[in-house]
Order: structure tokens, then C-alpha cells, then sequence
């Protein structure tokens, strides 16, 4: 695209923002753009899964790859009139009177100096995965160092699984996986204390417990084979699971002074909203997809968007029957 048609696309003012162009977020601009809304999709093109080989649980999608997923997803939106256009939304700020006769509006600032206008804004920017200080999960992260049993389970099904202690949610991952395989490796890593019946748990169900802190993970010609402890020693896995903490990409939502809160089972920070809509606690702003729900999978952000964007044309109806009652009286009260 030419950088005159992003220019003109950025000039122009929309009934809707999407900040992300994630499922939830093209979802949502399927949505509207179905509504006959005019809407604009700023992506900055930092999938979460990105390093996965494949979606999974995702009707008729089931394995494709993320990529692949968010370019149909896109010619979708496309069909529908949305615009699209690449780059990182910075802040957002209310203001009045961008579009005729409208109370509610906003603009959000992007990094390299644009504004974008609209009388609503969705945020879908998912969030970022923290992971533990060990030499070698990062860049093994979505291939072989997993976190979701239902998103990679199969894949790893009936090998050697190590789960490598990142907090209390460690010991829940372990007992999951067992369902895929009988050689759990739960290492503690100086992280997780089981309770007594923890430890009865894990002895009923065959999982192996190691002690000691992980230092890195064993690759021998990029295949993972083996988890390293500080001691020295290496206890042999063909896959790993640990847990992030998993944080809110919620900068555009606080500078308008929407906050992100410590999720209640301690995994992290996210934004809270209304769940049958994603409204905020700011009038005009929503919120969907994993910046709001961290352990959604691709379809439930998928669908969380949809939700978002019907959820806001209902509201857009809303102003529009309050202006068109408001200028008949007006009309009326002049004759």
C-alpha cells in the first residue's frame, strides 16, 4: 500500500477504532463492517502466537497457521470495507464534535505521529507472555516449551513432558498434561512447595518430582532433549511446559484512564469489562480478546470480538435514536 492510501485512510474519520489486529480484533471488524459501520484496524503486527506452528480448537481451522489465520481473517474484514493499516497505537484521548451531532469520539495517537479518528474505539491488543529465567525457553517458546495442554497437548501427546516450575498454577499444569502422557516430569524449581495432598496427588498419579532450580534447557540439533539443572544435571524430555506471567497490552487503555488489575488466580494482569460486550469503564470504549481474558484461546477471543462489535454498533444505535428523537423535537418546537 502506498504511503499516500495509509495517509488518506488515516485521514479519515470512522464510526469505530479497532487498536489490534488480532482474532478478536478482525472479528470484531467483520462485525461492524457487516453493520455497514466504517471502521479502521490499526495492527502492529505482533501476534502472540506467532512462534506456534498452528491454531488449534478453531472449527474447521483446526491447525492452520497463525499467519495464514489472520491473512484470511484480514480479506475478510476487507470484503466487509474495513481499513487496515500496520503500526502501534501509543495513546487515545476523548474528544467532541469529530463527526456531526456526535457526543462521543476519540482519537489515538500512533508512533510514527499519525492520528486516527472515531466516535468508538475497540482495543484488541492481547498481551505479553512473561516466562521464567531460564537459558533457552524463550527461543524454544511456541514449538517445543509449551503452556496449554488444550492448545498443544495432542502434539506432545505420549512424550517424555517436563513442567518446570514458574508458581502454584505448575502443579495444576502437571496434573492436565497427564491426561496426554504417563512421563510427567514436575520440576520445582525452587518455585513450587506442594502441600501434603499435592504430594499424594502426585505420587497417585506416577508424576515424577525433581528438586532444585532449572538453569536451561538441553537442544541437540534443535530438538529439545533435556532440561539442566543448576546442579548440573540433565533429566532427558522431549517437550516443556511452564507457566508466564501474562500481562495486558493495555497502554492505549490506560492513558485513557482505563487500568489493568492483577487477574484474581494471580497469572497476571488484565483489563476487566463488561462480558457481554467488552464496554470499559469508560463510555465509548471496549475492550476484547485476551487483553481482557489471558487464558482465552483463538476461537474464544474470536468470539469475544464478535460480542464487542455488536455490542458497539448497539450502542452507535443508541446515540443515533437519542440525536434523530432530539433534532424532531427541535424540529417540531421551530414550525
Amino acid at each position: 500500500m502506498s504511503q499516500e492510501s495509509v495517509d488518506n485512510r488515516m485521514g479519515a474519520e470512522y464510526d469505530v477504532v479497532v487498536v489490534g489486529g488480532g482474532a478478536a480484533g478482525l472479528s470484531a471488524a467483520v462485525t461492524l463492517g457487516r453493520a455497514l459501520r466504517s471502521i479502521l484496524v490499526i495492527d502492529a503486527g505482533e501476534p502472540r502466537n506467532a512462534p506456534a506452528a498452528g491454531v488449534h480448537g478453531f472449527l474447521s481451522r483446526d491447525g492452520i497457521n497463525p499467519k495464514e489465520l489472520l491473512a484470511l481473517g484480514r480479506a475478510e474484514a476487507n470484503q466487509y470495507g474495513a481499513a487496515i493499516v500496520e503500526g502501534v497505537a501509543v495513546t487515545a484521548r476523548s474528544t467532541t464534535g469529530l463527526t456531526e451531532g456526535s457526543v462521543l469520539a476519540f482519537e489515538v495517537d500512533l508512533a510514527d505521529g499519525q492520528t486516527a479518528r472515531a466516535r468508538r474505539l475497540l482495543v484488541t491488543t492481547g498481551l505479553v507472555d512473561l516466562l521464567p529465567d531460564v537459558q533457552g525457553l524463550g527461543e524454544r517458546w511456541g514449538k517445543d516449551v509449551l503452556h496449554c495442554p488444550y492448545c498443544h497437548g495432542w502434539e506432545v501427546r505420549r512424550k517424555q513432558i517436563g513442567i518446570i516450575g514458574s508458581g502454584p498454577m505448575a502443579l495444576h499444569q502437571a496434573m492436565l498434561f497427564r491426561q496426554w502422557s504417563s512421563d510427567i516430569t514436575l520440576f520445582l524449581n525452587d518455585v513450587v512447595e506442594p502441600t501434603d495432598e499435592q504430594w499424594e496427588q502426585l505420587a497417585a498419579r506416577s508424576i515424577t518430582v525433581v528438586d532444585g532450580r532449572v538453569q536451561a534447557l538441553e537442544v541437540t540439533h534443535d530438538v529439545l532433549t533435556g532440561v539442566v539443572l543448576a546442579s548440573g544435571t540433565v533429566i532427558p524430555v522431549e517437550a516443556v511446559v511452564t507457566g508466564s506471567r501474562m500481562e495486558a497490552r493495555s497502554g492505549v487503555l490506560e492513558s485513557l484512564g482505563v487500568p489493568s488489575v492483577e487477574h484474581p488466580m494471580g497469572v497476571g494482569s488484565h483489563v476487566e469489562v463488561n462480558p457481554m460486550g467488552g464496554a470499559t469503564s469508560v463510555p465509548g470504549v471496549y475492550a476484547a480478546g485476551n487483553v481482557t481474558d489471558l487464558m482465552g484461546q483463538v476461537v474464544a477471543s474470536a468470539a469475544a470480538g464478535v460480542m464487542a462489535g455488536a455490542a458497539i454498533n448497539a450502542d452507535l444505535i443508541a446515540e443515533e435514536t437519542r440525536l434523530a428523537v432530539e433534532a424532531a423535537r427541535s424540529s417540531t418546537v421551530s414550525r
